[in-house]
């Protein structure tokens, strides 16, 4: 729970623009990469210095040793050069464990340089206030060490240089990683900038629904692909508009056409009295235009529910065929009769209801266009589930086909049925927003629509 909460602290923490992302992002990698090289050049550094002052101490050692005379007897001469005072500085000559030579230095460091007599040639560190390090050379007569001699030399110059190059690195990655960040920001927010007029343009002809375009000219391959993207969303958005546009007026006019009639029902009604029979014509008339307006209004509402995925479910399409050709039957007893075929299992990944609204305006149409029988099957195929509702009426004639799914289109709109128009396109738009589709099978005796679901 603690690392969620670290987790989401960083997130909020984060820049919410791109470029502000962005150029933490090179900030970081910036970073650790000046670290690493700070690290590295201060480790060489500490190393070569480390180095210089051994090669100092053994230089000054042999120095010294080339002016001391070891003699067999054990004895130690030491001639003293014309000027000896760079020699005499931090160095001690003994003759076994007796001081031929010293300087005057602490009393810690004429320890360290005491604790090196007979211990052959080697280093030792002398800590405290003044760090120094000590280097002894042995003196020998023949395979005897009669003597020694030790230099030291203070290591507060190299450290001080150490120190020294180590802040002026600091300060100089402090620097350069500002003006990382500083250069990123500036020339990310340049190169986004095009993207965001871009992204500002696109909103400002989508509104309207211009016909305005970027295309692909005298731009970079990047900023060239997204403006053909966003040709290709505003492509779309424009059909899409102009698609609601139509189903709007069409709709209008559709819905326009019941509730005039129901209006004028309602002012004869009021207007003058009217027997029995015409009081009920009336009533009927009214009655059958509000079941237009509802069945219109229900099945954009199914439409809506299945287009944002709010009405999941799945249809055994046996017990649907059956309750719909009892319907049927029940509704419509003089209609020709409804036979329903299929399997015993077969089951849609779409609720009943969005399959009943898909079905109906089928099964309407070819009632009225079929002669002697309307059939209903369904099956199971390898992508889903068809149902196909079939009639032997005279079929849509050819000059229509598929633009009988266009709203408020009809085969023959003087052929003395009733309907709007909009039966086979809003279901069309159910089937396709639930995943699935109808299509017209223009090779079929009469008239065949299919309709495809996925499986459940």
């Amino acid at each position: 729970m603690r690392r969620l909460r670290v987790i989401g602290r960083l997130r909020t923490t984060l820049p919410r623009t791109l470029r502000g992302r962005l150029a933490l992002l090179a900030l970081a990698s910036a970073t650790a990469w000046v670290a690493a090289l700070t690290v590295a050049f201060n480790i060489v550094l500490a190393g070569r210095l480390n180095s210089q002052a051994a090669d100092l101490l053994q230089t000054r050692a042999a120095a010294v040793a080339a002016t001391v005379e070891a003699r067999p007897d054990g004895t130690i001469v030491v001639h003293e050069p014309a000027d000896d005072r760079a020699l005499d500085v931090g160095t001690w000559v003994y003759r076994g464990t007796t001081a031929v030579e010293r300087p005057s230095a602490p009393a810690a460091l004429q320890r360290q340089a005491d604790g090196l007599i007979g211990r052959g040639s080697r280093y030792q560190e002398a800590g405290g206030r003044n760090a120094s390090r000590l280097y002894a050379l042995p003196v020998r007569a023949g395979r005897r060490q009669t003597g020694t001699v030790v230099v030291a030399v203070s290591l507060d110059p190299y450290r001080s240089t150490a120190r020294a190059a180590l802040a002026g690195s600091a300060v100089l990655g402090l620097l350069l990683l500002t003006g990382v960040y500083l250069l990123t920001r500036t020339i990310v927010g340049r190169a986004l900038r095009p993207v965001a007029e871009m992204s500002t343009r696109a909103a400002h002809w989508s509104e309207p629904g211009a016909a305005e375009r970027f295309g692909t000219g005298h731009r970079p391959d990047e900023l060239a692909s997204l403006a053909t993207s966003l040709d290709e969303l505003l492509d779309r958005l424009a059909a899409v508009l102009r698609h609601e546009q139509l189903q709007t007026a069409e709709l209008s006019h559709e819905l326009r056409t019941p509730l005039a009639r129901i209006v004028a029902e309602t002012d004869w009604l009021t207007a003058r009295p009217r027997d029995a029979a015409g009081q009920h014509a009336s009533h009927q008339a009214i009655a059958a235009a509000a079941t237009t307006m509802r069945h219109i209004c229900d099945t954009l509402l199914s439409e809506a529910r299945a287009r944002t995925g709010r009405s999941p479910g799945r249809c055994r399409l046996p017990a649907m065929a059956d309750h719909l050709a009892e319907q049927y039957g029940q509704q419509h007893p003089d209609a020709p009769p409804l036979s329903v075929r299929g399997g015993a299992a077969v089951t849609a990944g779409v609720s009943p209801a969005l399959v009943e609204r898909m079905l109906t305006p089928l099964l309407d149409n070819a009632r009225r266009y079929a002669a002697t029988t309307v059939t209903l099957t369904y099956a199971q195929t390898r992508s889903g589930v068809e149902l196909a509702v079939t009639d032997d009426g005279p079929g849509v004639p050819a000059e229509t086909g598929p633009a009988v799914f266009e709203p408020g289109r009809r085969a023959d709109p003087d052929d003395g049925h009733d309907g709007a128009g909009l039966g086979l396109a809003l279901a069309r738009r159910l089937a396709r927003a639930s995943g699935g589709d109808i299509e017209w099978d223009p090779a079929a005796a009469g008239a065949r629509f299919v309709l495809s679901l996925p499986a459940g």
